[in-house]
Formats: C-alpha cells, sequence, structure tokens
C-alpha cells in the first residue's frame, strides 16, 4: 500500500538544532509544510553531501514555509558530535532528528531491519499531516535538494489551486494543467 495521502504515524524524538536539543513529535510539525529526509547514518560518505546540499538551499525551503528534518537511526549526541566535527555538518540550521530505536524509520517504511540503518527517503508533508509525495533510493544514490525544492513547490502549488495539476518538469511560475475531458488525447 502507498503511503501517500497518509497521515505521518505519533512519534515523539529529540533532534538537534542550533546548539540545542529540542523535541519534536508529529502534533509539534503540523501547521506547516515539512520535509523529513532519512539517510542511514552519522560519519558516513554520501550522507553528509546531502545534508549540506540541503543546508545551502534551507533559507529558499524557509521561505516557502516549510521545515526541514533530517532523520537517522543515531541519537541526537551523535548527531551533535557530528555537527561538531564536520565543516560540512556545520552548515546545517534544521534538526537532525535521533531516531535510535527505529520507530520513526519503520512509520515511514524506510528501515532496513538487519542492518538499524534507514534507506534514503524523502517525504513531504502537508499542513494537515498527509504525506504528499516521497521517493526512496539505494544508499548508494545521493538526492538533489534543487530538485527536492522543485517538488515541494509543486505540492504547494497543487495545494493550493484545486483543480490544477503540474505536468512533468514544471517550474514555479510555468503552466499547469486544468484536467478536463477537451485535454484527452491532445497533450
Amino acid at each position: 500500500m502507498s503511503l501517500i495521502n497518509t497521515q505521518i504515524k505519533p512519534f515523539k524524538a529529540t533532534a538537534y538544532q542550533n546548539g540545542k536539543f529540542i523535541d519534536v513529535s508529529d502534533e509539534t510539525v503540523r501547521g506547516k509544510w515539512s520535509v523529513f529526509v532519512f539517510y542511514p547514518a552519522d560519519f558516513t560518505f554520501v550522507c553528509p553531501t546531502e545534508l549540506e546540499d540541503l543546508a545551502d538551499h534551507y533559507a529558499e525551503f524557509q521561505k516557502l514555509g516549510v521545515e526541514i528534518y533530517g532523520v537517522s537511526c543515531d541519537t541526537h549526541f551523535a548527531h551533535k558530535a557530528w555537527h561538531d566535527t564536520s565543516e560540512a555538518i556545520a552548515k546545517v540550521n534544521y534538526p537532525l532528528v535521533g531516531d535510535p530505536t527505529a520507530a520513526l524509520a519503520r512509520n515511514f517504511e524506510v528501515l532496513i531491519e538487519e542492518e538499524g540503518l534507514a534507506l534514503r527517503g524523502s517525504f513531504v508533508v502537508d499542513p494537515e499531516g498527509n504525506i504528499k509525495l516521497y521517493e526512496i533510493h539505494d544508499n548508494g544514490i545521493g538526492r538533489d535538494a534543487k530538485e527536492l525544492l522543485r517538488k515541494v513547490k509543486a505540492a504547494q502549488y497543487v495545494a493550493s489551486h484545486p483543480g490544477e495539476v503540474c505536468p512533468a518538469k514544471w517550474q514555479e511560475g510555468e503552466k499547469t494543467l486544468k484536467p478536463s475531458l477537451d485535454l484527452v488525447g491532445k497533450i
């Protein structure tokens, strides 16, 4: 069964953000758009490149009213240590959520049980807590923050413009489509 349009499951976790440990839960993410970015582990290889790329585009996500949550099965203490020792991770200003029990990874169906690690999963969640889009990668394939940003803009556009849809490669400001009988076979 797909996770699209399902509610995120209840959770409580601790995150590291801007020199502090903060509580994060399904209740604290409601009311605004959220992006959950699961990655395998701290102190690894592809992960810091992805998290740094997101950090470089964080202000753009924030302008859209979107909070990013980086999530791995490490503890919030490990996130702090990584933040304090890696130039790439030092750029991260969004919450790095600890998931040592793998509850979140299980809830979002990205846990590799036998390894205790998460797959690379990106989830866009609307203000009501519904998963609007997700993408899961093999752990050797890194993601692109610009493409994730484009997808968030499309999800927000569709949410605020009922009856319209965004075609392939849609960019903010470009034409959308209004599905109708008149379009069938004409695109």
